[in-house]
């Protein structure tokens, strides 16, 4: 079969090489089977003749390759003749099909692009590091504060921990990774590690968003809701054993799965989608709560009355309700069009490295119960009082 316009969507530069070049489709894309049978080994070489589609550069690098997944592979593939119009490939395996040439860049371009490089790799070690001083200072004021009975943070401080744990070893891997790389099984622990923590994450946020959506339609009710149905020990229960028995039925079935060239899932096994799967479903419920949760929002600043629906108060809601989007994970979905577009590579990257930034502002400096607490504390700072006193003045007042 032959696939006119395939090489549209199942692109050149899907095909992962090491050397920095431009990667073009020779031809249309074509798939081979064998029909009602189960044999999935030849017991020679198939070949088969692609014609070229563009004018061919000699001065190129031809390669006959396969669609694996998720990306373009030579693996038992190989070019036998070629000339200016078609091609000659030999694969010891029936599959989906292509040529791709591979040229070199100009050496402007190719300074350009390190440069480009450079500076994202300085940009996403800046936003990390401040988004880890976020996540630890938004942890703090969480163990700092007195909360009502009727709040409950649990999702929110899980959400801290997991990411702060998440991007921390993260970080440490990619800054120690020529130490790391050789030890195979240090890399391939540090990997499952790294699932388990970014896909709990993605739990919590799923969570957040759940009580987040209960406590909109239920403003009333929320306190005893949330006692009888959704206390902390089930919430902490939820939150991480999914990601667990996720983690652990990916280890059981592929092991070999974990521990790629960056220490993270290798993509040519499939294995991928053991995170790529649930985050998918995630940020697809999270995308339709939050919607439903901005609806609800804007429905109720409606039905205030003039006194109170003030300007200022709607703009702290406008903006509470758009970092709601960061927190509940909904920006991880500009990771699917990143492909080869730097701004909205750098957008993806600043947008959810400040996951813990928007935590602490949302429900730490934009939380009045929090600043009247800390008011309370420098007060009782300021009049020579000691630490353990506050709680009693706090009770007086």
């Amino acid at each position: 079969m032959s696939y006119n316009t395939m090489e549209n969507l199942l692109k050149p530069d899907f095909f992962n090489t090491s050397n920095d070049t431009i990667k073009t489709m020779m031809s249309t894309v074509i798939s081979a089977t064998l029909p009602k049978t189960t044999n999935t080994k030849l017991t020679k070489p198939v070949n088969f003749t692609l014609k070229h589609i563009r004018e061919f550069d000699p001065n190129g690098s031809l390669s006959c390759v396969y669609w694996n997944i998720s990306e373009w592979i030579v693996d038992g593939c190989s070019v036998l003749e070629t000339n200016s119009s078609y091609t000659v490939c030999s694969c010891v395996h029936l599959s989906t099909f292509a040529l791709i040439l591979q040229t070199s860049r100009p050496s402007d371009v190719r300074e350009h692009v390190r440069q480009s490089d450079s500076l994202l790799e300085l940009l996403n070690l800046v936003c990390v590091i401040v988004g880890l001083v976020f996540f630890s200072l938004a942890l703090l004021t969480f163990a700092l504060c007195q909360w009502s009975p009727g709040v409950n943070n649990v999702a929110r401080i899980n959400i801290c921990v997991s990411l702060l744990l998440a991007h921390l070893l993260f970080l440490l891997t990619q800054q120690f990774l020529s130490l790391i790389r050789p030890h195979q099984e240090l890399c391939a622990v540090i990997s499952g590690v790294l699932h388990f923590l970014f896909l709990s994450g993605f739990v919590w946020m799923f969570i957040e968003a759940v009580l987040l959506f209960i406590c909109v339609k239920n403003l009333s009710q929320i306190s005893s809701k949330k006692r009888e149905v959704l206390s902390s020990g089930f919430l902490c229960v939820i939150g991480y054993t999914v990601a667990l028995v996720v983690v652990g039925v990916s280890v059981g079935l592929l092991p070999e799965g974990y521990g790629s060239e960056h220490c993270w899932i290798q993509r040519d096994k499939g294995l991928i989608w053991s995170f790529l799967g649930p985050v998918c479903v995630i940020l697809a419920l999270n995308m339709i709560l939050f919607i439903s949760i901005a609806i609800s929002l804007c429905l109720t600043l409606t039905k205030l009355n003039a006194e109170v629906s003030q300007m200022k108060q709607t703009k702290i809601m406008v903006f509470k309700t758009l970092a709601q989007f960061v927190v509940l994970g909904c920006s991880w979905i500009l990771g699917f069009f990143t492909n080869d577009r730097k701004e909205l590579e750098i957008l993806f990257l600043i947008l959810n490295s400040q996951q813990g930034t928007f935590i602490f502002l949302v429900y730490c400096v934009f939380n009045n119960e929090v600043r009247q607490q800390f008011r309370k504390f420098f007060r009782c700072l300021c009049c020579g009082l000691k630490p353990n006193n506050i709680k009693s003045v706090q009770k007086k007042s």
